[in-house]
C-alpha cells in the first residue's frame, strides 16, 4: 500500500507536502503502522474488538433515542 502524490505545474514543495500528509491520513497509513507496531495476542485483539463494538452500539442507541432525530 503506497501513497503517491503527483506534483502539479508551479506547485510549491510545501503545498505538495501538505497534500501528501493529508493523503496519508486519509489512507490510514499512520494508524495502521501504529496498530502493527506491537504484537497483540489474539485474545487481547478479540477483547478490544468486542469493547469497540459495544461502544459503537451504545453510541448508535443514544443517537437513535434522541427526540430530535
Amino acid at each position: 500500500m503506497s501513497t503517491i502524490v503527483f506534483s502539479n505545474d508551479n506547485e510549491s514543495v510545501d503545498s505538495l507536502l501538505r497534500r501528501f500528509n493529508r493523503k496519508v491520513l486519509q489512507d490510514g497509513v499512520l494508524s495502521e503502522a501504529r496498530r502493527r507496531s506491537r504484537f497483540q495476542k489474539p485474545l487481547t485483539r478479540r477483547t478490544r474488538k468486542l469493547v469497540a463494538a459495544r461502544r459503537q452500539a451504545t453510541k448508535t442507541a443514544r443517537a437513535n433515542a434522541r427526540p430530535g432525530k
